[in-house]
C-alpha cells in the first residue's frame, strides 16, 4: 500500500513497528507545519533553519511517542510536540531576561488559516480580552494591508500561511527573488 494515502494515525502505528518510510511520510507531511510553528518564533544566536530543525526533532517524537487510545489525533498531539520543542530551545536560549519578548505575538503569527481567514491565536480565556485581541489584530492587518499592493498582500497571506519562498514563489507565479524583494518591502511598511 502506497504511504501517501494511509491515514497518519495508521503510519504511526507503522513507524511504532520500525517502518522508517512511514516515519519519513509523516515528517514530509508535517514539514510545512514545522515551518509555520517556527515563523513566529526568535531564536538567540540562531536563525529560523535552527528553530525549524528543533521542531523537526519534536516532529519525530510525536511521531515515536503517539499513542492513539489517549484519543487525541496525531495532528493535534505533533503540533503540541513541535511547539514545546521550540518554545524549550527558545527559552533555554535566551534565558528569563528576555521573557517578555519571547511571549510577545508578532506580526508573524500564523493569524490565516487554510482558508486565509483571520485566526488570531489566543491564550486568554476572558471574553472581554480576546475580543479585544481580535479587534488589535484586524486593525494591525487592515492598517498594514491598506499599505501593501495587490502582489505584497497575495504574498503575506501565503507567508503567513506557513509556505517557503519557493512555494510562495510557485503559487504566485514570480521568481523567489520576486518573492523575497515583496517580503522586504512588506516589512519596511510594517516597520513605518
Amino acid at each position: 500500500m502506497n504511504d501517501s494515502t494511509l491515514t497518519d494515525e495508521a503510519l504511526c502505528r507503522r513507524a511504532a513497528q520500525g517502518d522508517q518510510s512511514a516515519e519519513e511520510t509523516l515528517a514530509l507531511r508535517y514539514t510545512r507545519l514545522v515551518r509555520a510553528c517556527a515563523r513566529p518564533l526568535f531564536l538567540m544566536g540562531g536563525d529560523g533553519e535552527d528553530l525549524t530543525q528543533e521542531g523537526m526533532v519534536g516532529l519525530l517524537s510525536a511521531i515515536r511517542s503517539y499513542a492513539p487510545e489517549r484519543g487525541v489525533s496525531f495532528r493535534t498531539y505533533a503540533e503540541t510536540c513541535v511547539k514545546n520543542r521550540m518554545i524549550s530551545a527558545v527559552r533555554s536560549a535566551s534565558g528569563k531576561h528576555h521573557t517578555p519578548l519571547n511571549d510577545s505575538i508578532p506580526i508573524e503569527t500564523p493569524l490565516f488559516d487554510e482558508n486565509c481567514h483571520c485566526t488570531a491565536a489566543l491564550s486568554e480565556t476572558d471574553p472581554e480580552e480576546i475580543l479585544i485581541t481580535k479587534e488589535s489584530v484586524q486593525e494591525r492587518l487592515g492598517s498594514l494591508f491598506s499599505k501593501l499592493s495587490d502582489f505584497e498582500a497575495e504574498i503575506l497571506k501565503l507567508y503567513l500561511s506557513g509556505l517557503s519562498y519557493s512555494e510562495i514563489a510557485d503559487q504566485a507565479n514570480r521568481p523567489v527573488k520576486s518573492v523575497d524583494n515583496a517580503i522586504q518591502r512588506i516589512r519596511r511598511k510594517l516597520d513605518a
